[in-house]
This record gives structure tokens, C-alpha cells and sequence, in this order.
């Protein structure tokens, strides 16, 4: 992997040329910035939702629920959840449900985004190298993702999702973060392989270009539909040197993982 190319933030794929070349790189920084004055902040029963009482809260109520890496639980507590959705939603941003990005899609609870990226990490000691998420959506999962590991690359296939994650995570400066658009399930083979790559919409079949790009000794969390797209499980796929080890876990509910770009 030596001297390739790194796409920069963000990055437009391009399967029809050479591997996608920098773009734009967000100056490096040492976390976000600067909250706003007060007097632009929203607020939420009276307390300003970039009140770190107000994520601390919600990072209580995960922990409750089972979370215990507290890697994730700090990423968790972080990262302005309500910074990701439209202004209307914000006061509903640390409650523990999923919401409206548009184009159809939504961003994860943030149960559900504490708990894979738990799953991801799986205990490990060590932090994960090159991770590649399928479906940046408003970016939320990726701002997670980039405290949480050494590179991150986000690829989302709705141009209209792709531009809102860019001008949502521009103000954060994350210099590990990098957003691509393309489809989602042909992965990204030009940051091939992968430590850990992680799914937010789900199809009947992991694609094999998924397994292909991830690391020998790399896992995968990804939902699964069953035949006919019913009902959705947590998969995690552990790539080990006799082969592919799934393990189905509990019930979710995603977005149809689609092929192609729109």
C-alpha cells in the first residue's frame, strides 16, 4: 500500500479513470471547532443541545442499554448529534430514535450506531486501521467512525446525501475522514483492504466485493435482510485464515441496500 494515492475530503469516485484523486483536504485540527455564541445555539428543554450535559445524558442511557467499550462511549458523547439533522428535528437529536435526512433515508439511532460500532472494535485493544463505511448519509456515523480509528472512507451513492455529509462534516475538520460517491456496494477496492468495513443499509446477501476488500483478520457489520427483505439482523462477518465467520445477532431496521448511483 506504500505511496498510493489517497483520495482527499472529499472524493468523487470515479470507477471510469484512475484510482480517484484528492479533491480537497480540510486542514488538520485537533478536534472540532469552536461552538458558536450562545446566542445562535439551539436548546432543548431549556438546556443548549451543545451543552456536553445534554450528550452525556444520552451516553448515560447507552450505557444502560449495554454499551460498555467506553472508546465508543466517549466518541458517543463527542460528536453534536444534533449538528446532523434539519433544525426542526434538532430538539429530538439524543433521543434514542432514528430520523429524517431526506431522499428516503434517516440517521441511525444512536443506540444503534453505538452498538456496531462496538461491534466493530470487538473489544480489541489495538485501534482499527483503514475503515470503510457503505452509506455516509448525513455523515454522523463517519464524524463517530474518525474518533475511533485511523482513517475512515465513506462512500454514499445519493449525490444529494454525499453533498449534505460534506457540508456537515466540513465544520468539524476531521482530516481522517474521507467522503466519496459511488456505489456503495462495488465498495471502494482503491483503499483496499480494509480493517473494518461497516454497513448502514442492508440486502438479502453481504456483496462480495465487500469481503474481498476487507483484511485478512478484519471484520464486518453489516444488517441482513432475510428472503424477501421482511426482517433485518445485525451480521458479523470476521475474516480469519479458515475462511469467513458469521455471526447473526439481533434484529434492526435499515434502508435497502441499492446498487448504482442517483
Amino acid at each position: 500500500m506504500t505511496g498510493r494515492q489517497r483520495p482527499g475530503f472529499p472524493a468523487r469516485l470515479d470507477r471510469s479513470a484512475a484510482p480517484a484523486r484528492p479533491v480537497q483536504k480540510l486542514p488538520a485540527a485537533e478536534g472540532p471547532r469552536p461552538l458558536p455564541p450562545s446566542s445562535q445555539r439551539q436548546q432543548v428543554h431549556g438546556v443548549g443541545l451543545d451543552s456536553q450535559a445534554v450528550r452525556m445524558a444520552m451516553v448515560n442511557k447507552l450505557a444502560a442499554q449495554g454499551i460498555t467499550d467506553t472508546r465508543v462511549l466517549s466518541a458517543m458523547g463527542m460528536i453534536e448529534r444534533h449538528r446532523f439533522v434539519d433544525s426542526a428535528l434538532a430538539n429530538q437529536a439524543y433521543e434514542d430514535t432514528s430520523l429524517p435526512i431526506g431522499l428516503g433515508q434517516t440517521i441511525s439511532k444512536p443506540g444503534v450506531v453505538s452498538r456496531m460500532a462496538e461491534l466493530l472494535l470487538g473489544g480489541r485493544a489495538d485501534k482499527p486501521g483503514r475503515v470503510l463505511e457503505i452509506g455516509t448519509g448525513c455523515g454522523y456515523q463517519a464524524a463517530v467512525l474518525s474518533l475511533l480509528a485511523t482513517e475512515v472512507y465513506s462512500i454514499e451513492r445519493l449525490r444529494g446525501l454525499h453533498e449534505k455529509a460534506r457540508d456537515n462534516l466540513r465544520p468539524l475538520r476531521l482530516p481522517n475522514v474521507h467522503l466519496l460517491f459511488g456505489d456503495g456496494m462495488a465498495g471502494f477496492p482503491e483503499g483496499a483492504p480494509y480493517a473494518a468495513i461497516i454497513a448502514a443499509a442492508g440486502g438479502e446477501a453481504v456483496p462480495q466485493a465487500w469481503t474481498d476488500q476487507l483484511a485478512m483478520g478484519g471484520r464486518l457489520v453489516a444488517p441482513v435482510a432475510s428472503a424477501g427483505g421482511v426482517q433485518q439482523a445485525l451480521m458479523v462477518i470476521d475474516k480469519t485464515a479458515q475462511g469467513l465467520r458469521q455471526t447473526i445477532l439481533e434484529a434492526v431496521h435499515f434502508v435497502p441496500l441499492k446498487s448504482g448511483i442517483a
